[in-house]
């Protein structure tokens, strides 16, 4: 027998720092559920309105809160399954400090504004190179803990272990593809139709891999402890975890339904998505069929009472997914609040609570004592749940309402409610019940942290707790061992097999888009934007514009009535990064350009209700009083001409006359008028040509003009030669 200890110490503090994000993550998640429905809770200050923290929240719930915690129960079984400390105290703790890090660094980074606009990664470069330095040292310890192990066989948790290793690598590497522009600044490699695939590759499976396959690990580990019951289903186990992982990397497409993507990839999406529900269902049947004989448990133990919702609110993430994968629900679905649903049932009920019951089951272990109280623990589960189900109810009716009101027409054939503000009115209602639902949930996780302190107070803490396993020795194997116990000994090949199971649905998406040319074909009157516009697309992205409006006009008629003709592939071939969109708080801004005056647009950002009775919009009065920075705009030209925008070689060093010459332009429009007028001098600003708001205005009147041939627009674009070839 062989004496080691296991470091509960990094445990204690990655369980510290989960508790500490998930506290604030969910807070800000709940400011900004006020925010939708009070516009005073925006504070008019540019880092607290709604399209900055949006943003902030997601990566607070999912990276600091669901990340640490998935650190800490990594730590805490790999080492008991594997009979083993961690490799190294050093990249153990390199782990930690760099995850918090990372974490600081998004807290006041997407605050500020330095956002890519890509929906959970919007983290600007040097914080995506940090990721990936501290990720690699995470797979290092894993893998190096892992050969250094006590026991012959890898068990099942493991495996999903070492999947969420080498897919998130995959993913995050290849989404963060980027040129910078500044410390602060970058523009994705990819462009449009391109960049849109790329990102819902990674965003459909950040949720697979980094939300999912570390949990169902975490679930066959901590589920199976409190129940003290062996898995239900080891050949389940393994046609489960092969075929998810398989199956998952291929559904990314199905978040592009009826966009420009084209068809066939849609077609991949949709049945692969479809394919999901058995090996997800299986991964839900082998957790609650664990149970078995063990339901008197249940009803004693919070913590399985923690564990059986957890896997239920999976069951039904998984099987709902699949359901909006279909072309006609996700007609009805899409940019509505059924995606809000459907992401917090499994964040709130799946991660939340597996992570609670999580922290119940290792914190006494690890302080050598028992829970404080089951009692509080049963309250925290009780008003949690509650919390989900008025979270989530109130906005599958608010999605309905929503999808059904658009799509209406009266018998004259118009549409019956032809202003967005309309439906918005409608829903404010479920908006005040999914807070409620919201602090519900919020309160239940205090109540946790106040059971957790008086559980560690009445304790004593194991920093090294001490363990004793034989030495590994080399098995000999069976005459007819089963194949997949021979893979279990091999953790390399079951890794590398691991790799080329996810690689190549990717692969098979990628290729044809990439690089076959005439799958995303361009638009002879589509040009690249102005060097103002340029500026003001990035200060429409700074602001998070894209987090409540979209750029992508489906083909049904009640969109096109309402927007105008639907998008294109060809329109988007110089868009880095893509700005579709996944949620219409406010109207689609795909054809906006030319549908109001310069002035109007002013006055909607200085003060919304002035041109929109109703709106739920914050005001945007630090943009008009900002003055634009020109400085960057060349370094900007340059690089998009790296990544084949045909600015003319040379246009860098000009980029800026031409930008100052639109913008005199526009302000002199606008001072002409009244209001207007009246608000700058009220501001106190004599002349508005080198404020952000001319940019702002310059690149939303540009939006959806050039399909209709040459535009005033391009008065103020070089000449393009000839022979430049525009790259999709």
């Amino acid at each position: 027998m062989e004496r080691f200890f296991y470091d509960n110490k990094i445990v204690k503090y990655f369980v510290l720092a989960t508790i500490a994000w998930g506290i604030t993550g969910m807070t800000v998640g709940l400011w900004a559920a006020f925010e939708l429905y009070l516009r005073p809770m925006n504070l008019e200050l540019p880092w607290t309105t709604f399209g900055r923290i949006r943003p902030l929240h997601t990566n607070a719930v999912i990276f600091a809160f669901v990340g640490n915690g998935i650190f800490a129960g990594v730590y805490y079984s790999l080492q008991r399954l594997l009979k083993a400390r961690m490799y190294s105290d050093f990249l153990s703790w390199f782990n930690f400090w760099g995850w918090q890090l990372i974490i600081l660094a998004a807290a006041i980074s997407l605050p500020m504004g330095f956002n890519t606009s890509k929906e959970y990664a919007e983290l600007e470069w040097p914080i995506d190179i940090a990721i990936t330095l501290v990720w690699v040292a995470f797979g290092a310890n894993l893998i190096g803990t892992i050969l250094r192990r006590r026991v012959q066989h890898i068990y099942v948790a493991i495996w999903f272990y070492i999947a969420t290793l080498i897919t998130v690598a995959v993913l995050h590497i290849v989404n963060s593809l980027e040129i910078p522009v500044s410390l602060t600044k970058s523009y994705s490699l990819f462009a449009g139709v391109q960049d849109a695939l790329v990102q819902w590759w990674y965003g459909h499976n950040a949720v697979a891999f980094f939300l999912t396959t570390p949990y169902l690990g975490l679930m066959y580990y901590f589920l199976v402890k409190a129940a003290n019951r062996p898995v239900y289903s080891y050949k389940l186990s393994i046609v489960h975890f092969w075929s998810l992982i398989f199956i998952y990397i291929w559904a990314g497409p199905h978040h592009l339904l009826y966009t420009a993507l084209p068809g066939w990839a849609q077609a991949l999406g949709t049945a692969f998505s479809l394919m999901l529900i058995a090996p997800s269902w299986g991964g839900m049947i082998n957790g609650l069929l664990t149970l078995r004989g063990a339901w008197d448990k249940v009803r004693e133990d919070p913590v399985l009472k923690f564990f059986v919702v957890a896997v239920t609110a999976y069951g039904m993430a998984t099987f709902e997914g699949p359901m909006l994968a279909l072309k006609n629900v996700n007609a009805i679905s899409h940019y509505t609040d059924w995606t809000i649903a459907h992401v917090h049932v499994g964040a709130l009920g799946w991660n939340g609570f597996l992570t609670f019951g999580m922290l119940y089951w290792m914190v006494p272990k690890m302080w050598g004592t028992t829970l404080y109280s089951r009692k509080l623990a049963n309250a925290h589960f009780w008003i949690g749940t509650l919390g989900i189900i008025f979270y989530a109810l109130p906005l599958y009716v608010a999605a309905l309402t929503q999808s059904l009101m658009w799509k209406e027409f009266n018998v004259d054939g118009m549409l019956q409610y032809p202003n967005f503000l309309q439906t918005l009115k409608q829903i404010m209602p479920m908006y005040v019940l999914r807070s409620i639902g919201g602090s519900l949930y919020l309160t239940g996780t205090i109540i946790m942290v106040v059971n957790l302190v008086k559980t560690a107070k009445r304790g004593s803490f194991v920093a090294n707790e001490p363990a004793e396993a034989p030495a590994l020795v080399a098995e000999i194997p069976a005459k007819r061992e089963f194949w997949h116990r021979v893979l279990e000994r091999k953790p390399i090949l079951l890794t590398v097999l691991s790799l080329i199971a996810i690689l190549i649905g990717g692969m098979v998406e990628f290729f044809p888009t990439m690089l076959i040319k005439s799958n995303v074909p361009t638009i002879e009157s589509v040009k690249p934007l102005t060097a103002l516009e340029l500026q003001g697309r990035d200060i429409y992205i700074r602001e998070g514009c894209n987090n409540c409006h979209s750029q992508m006009i489906r083909p049904f008629r009640s969109e096109t009535e309402r927007y105008g003709e639907y998008s294109k592939a060809g329109e988007f071939v110089y868009d880095h990064p893509f700005l579709w969109g996944s949620k219409r708080t406010g109207p689609d801004l795909a054809r906006q350009g030319g549908k109001n005056p310069d002035s109007w647009h002013f006055l909607h950002m200085y003060d919304p209700p002035l041109t929109s009775a109703g709106t739920i919009m914050p005001s945007y009065k630090w943009i008009i009083r900002d003055d634009l920075d020109i400085t960057s705009t060349s370094a900007k030209i340059r690089v998009l001409q790296k990544m084949g925008v045909p600015y003319p070689a040379g246009y860098d060093k000009q980029a800026n006359e031409d930008l100052k010459r639109q913008a005199k332009s526009i302000a002199d429009k606008l001072m002409a008028d009244s209001k207007v007028k009246q608000v700058a001098e009220m501001e106190g600003i004599p002349s508005l040509e080198n404020k952000e708001i001319v940019a702002l205005i310059a690149y939303l009147q540009r939006l959806g003009k050039d399909i209709k041939g040459p535009n005033a627009s391009h008065d103020f674009l070089p000449v393009v030669s000839s022979n430049t070839t525009p790259q999709p």
